[in-house]
């Protein structure tokens, strides 16, 4: 019997972006010899104990059905393998995690968290970014000047009236020249990288949808990126069992890479960027799913380096 595959996403919707990287993953793994097939995680006849493994991909209605979406992943688990754990899904949900990560010398954006009822405390001498703890895609994420504070406060109260906790950054200048830095690893090691511009631009209503992955294109990482990227995923709680992660970086005050996020539950993978990097991934959802992948073919570049 073939292996039977789960693609998880979500259903469409005018918040939803497409997952461009679904068909050719799909088709890649039934040409593998692999049954293969995409479900919405919310799909009510939906039979997960049918699946060898359920691989969590473009759930990208999550994050504003965090409640919704931690109970499936735990009932999902306990049907079928899920990948990633639920677990470390449910840690990696909440971005309180980046605490968690600094307080384990990961060097991450400096970030503060106001949880519903307590009092706006912004920044008054630099630019900022609030968001939510529980988001994707710049969803209620927005860049301000100290000059700005009331439409901060403004959208910190509906955030809060929303169940939000928010988190304040500040405003990482680099970004807007060097970038943001996705480092992808697949099966343990290094698959490929991209960079892509700032998402916050000046002035853009936090409730505004924004162009998740501006001018997106491939990127060589430098042995510093590499570098803060393991100690990244060496500090993720049952980190053996991570399938995939994808750590994405951008350069602080000094020059250096810091953590931006940690995308451990359904980061877009970038694969229309990086097509020989297919055959990887379908190599190692058949070793999750518990099937032997064949002999792997023919390497076209160089092999990666490990995560740590």
């Amino acid at each position: 019997m073939p292996p039977r595959i789960a693609l998880v996403t979500c259903r469409p919707g005018p918040e939803v972006a497409v997952d461009r990287d679904l068909p050719e993953l799909e088709r890649a793994l039934r040409e593998a010899g692999a049954d293969a097939r995409t479900v919405a995680w919310d799909a009510p006849d939906a039979d997960w104990s049918a699946f060898d493994l359920a691989l969590i991909r473009s759930t990208w209605d999550y994050s504003w059905r965090a409640r919704e979406f931690l109970a499936w992943a735990e009932k999902c688990q306990a049907a079928t393998r899920l990948a990633n754990p639920a677990d470390v899904v449910r840690w990696n949900a909440d971005k309180r995690y980046l605490g968690e990560l600094a307080a384990a010398g990961v060097p991450t954006v400096p970030t503060r968290y106001i949880a519903p009822g307590e009092r706006a405390d912004l920044p008054d001498d630099h630019e900022y970014v609030v968001k939510p703890t529980s988001g994707a895609g710049a969803r209620f994420a927005a860049r301000y000047t100290p000059k700005q504070r009331d439409t901060a406060v403004r959208q910190l109260a509906r955030m809060h009236a929303e169940g939000f906790t928010a988190m304040v950054q500040p405003y990482a200048r680099a970004v807007d020249v060097t970038g943001e830095r996705a480092l992808q690893f697949f099966g343990g090691s290094l698959l490929h990288a991209s960079r892509k511009g700032a998402v916050l631009t000046p002035g853009t209503p936090y409730d505004a949808r924004k162009v998740a992955h501006p001018g997106v294109a491939a990127w060589e990482p430098s042995d510093a990126e590499l570098a803060v990227a393991a100690r990244a995923l060496a500090a993720v709680p049952d980190r053996a069992r991570l399938l995939y992660a994808r750590v994405d970086l951008v350069d602080g005050e000094d020059g250096r890479p810091v953590v931006m996020e940690l995308e451990l539950v359904e980061p877009n993978l970038f694969l229309d960027l990086h097509p020989a990097s297919t055959a990887r991934v379908v190599e190692a959802v058949l070793g999750a799913a518990g099937r032997d992948p064949g002999p792997r073919p023919p390497a076209d570049r160089p092999a990666a380096r490990p995560a740590g």
